[in-house]
């Protein structure tokens, strides 16, 4: 059972650093540092559906991490 669990957060892991990866960069690192325009956008469409997906998927990373903790 451990092993499957292993293996799976392995998966799983990949799959959230792709995810986070392809999502499109924003102003928010230059807004922290004085810089950039005061502009809003919404997430519309693909890029609100990768974003909904990357927090499901570090949800369930941190699942499978804390049941790889506790099944012996």
């Amino acid at each position: 059972m451990n092993q499957i669990l292993f293996y799976t957060q392995i998966a799983v892991s990949v799959i959230l650093i792709a995810l986070i990866t392809i999502q499109q960069r924003g102003t928010a690192l230059g807004a922290g540092f004085g810089g950039g325009g005061e502009v809003y956008s919404t997430k519309r469409g693909a890029q609100k559906k990768i974003y909904y997906a990357t927090i499901a998927l570090a949800t369930i990373f941190l699942v499978l991490g804390v049941l790889n903790v506790l099944i012996p």
